[in-house]
């Protein structure tokens, strides 16, 4: 397996907004599936409600997919939205 950390100097390819105070639509996020230990993935706000976000998982082969999740720094999806 190759090395997924970065060598030093390089800079992450992805720019993440951990504030959940000033989350927008179209803004990209780290978010966690629940009991997949914390593993993050990348998706983008498509919708941002007080009390929950609506993220595009940016699948290309099922672009009009969205999962809720929870509004905090790193969103929560269920697995059951995630991965069905």
């Amino acid at each position: 397996m190759q090395n997924m950390q970065a060598q030093e100097g390089e800079k992450c390819p992805f720019t993440f907004n951990f504030d959940q105070s000033t989350f927008k639509v179209g803004d990209m996020v780290s978010y966690r599936v629940e009991s997949l230990d914390d593993f993050p993935f990348v998706g983008t706000l498509v919708e941002v409600h007080e009390d929950r976000v609506v993220i595009s998982p940016n699948d290309p082969s099922d672009p009009h997919r969205r999962m809720t999740g929870t509004r905090e720094s790193r969103p929560r999806v269920s697995r059951a939205e995630a991965l069905d």
